[in-house]
């Protein structure tokens, strides 16, 4: 009789073990599509990728790209939620798991990929210097001893280390911020992607971007680096390939005026 219980009660801790086993975690892919929804980290203040329009809706290169990805895997353009982020936030953003992915003018360099995981590059920047319209600096080697501002968490400030390690650096959040610093004499020039500094220059008369550039910087999809991201990357890849096939990047370039 003991032994007929010490049975039964091995067999219930083996039947309630198998009910309480965790079920395998859904890939981030699985959980978009069970979602219904991709979630993406944007930039709202780097046009012409990230930006809001008179009315306050987010528009742009980088948000259009979004679209086309929800639209591939979702059915409809719309299926989207954008999270504004910021260059010194978005990586804890896309970690914490508040965002999907981010698409949010960001380039891929080596200290980046030892965390995140990035798709095929969707476009390629160079850094450049934004300084006055009257300003006499042509070149990088002017700056020494002089001010250059950045914005905390781009690649500028360790591409300044590396040319000019004297220059005295200026960090701030936003380039909204980087620039009204620049027209306040604050610094002689902003060090930014080229791309993210015409916005300014277009609009202003009294700031030029000069000719030379600095780097290169392909700007791709940023992903958690874990293995639920791996679906989603090589689908990601997938898109971006057609896009890229069709021209319908190039399009998007053009539409945007990112394609100088």
């Amino acid at each position: 009789m003991i032994k007929k219980i010490i049975f039964l009660l091995l067999l219930i801790c083996l039947v309630c073990s198998a009910c309480t086993k965790k079920q395998p975690k859904t890939d981030t892919l699985g959980q978009i599509i069970q979602r219904d929804k991709l979630i993406v980290g944007v930039r709202d203040d780097a046009a012409p990728f990230g930006f809001r329009d008179k009315n306050g809706n987010l528009i742009g290169y980088d948000i259009e790209l979004a679209q086309n990805i929800a639209k591939d895997i979702l059915g409809s353009e719309k299926k989207v939620e954008f999270i504004p982020v910021t260059a010194s936030n978005r990586i804890m953003k896309l970690n914490s798991g508040e965002v999907d992915i981010l698409i949010a003018a960001m380039s891929i360099t080596e200290q980046r990929q030892q965390i995140l995981d990035f798709s095929l590059p969707y476009y390629i920047a160079g850094q450049a210097i934004m300084v006055k319209s009257n300003s006499k600096m042509t070149g990088l080697r002017d700056f020494r001893g002089k001010k250059l501002i950045i914005v905390f968490g781009s690649t500028s400030e360790g591409n300044l280390q590396t040319n000019v390690p004297d220059v005295d650096v200026i960090g701030f959040k936003t380039y909204n911020e980087a620039y009204n610093a620049l027209k306040a004499g604050k610094a002689e020039g902003i060090v930014a992607d080229d791309t993210i500094l015409y916005r300014f220059a277009m609009n202003d008369k009294g700031v030029k971007i000069l000719p030379k550039r600095y780097s290169q910087e392909p700007y791709a999809v940023a992903l958690r680096k874990e293995k639920e991201s791996t679906r989603l990357l090589s689908k990601i890849d997938f898109i971006i390939d057609n896009l890229q096939s069709s021209r319908h990047l190039n399009q998007m370039q053009k539409k945007w005026k990112v394609n100088y």
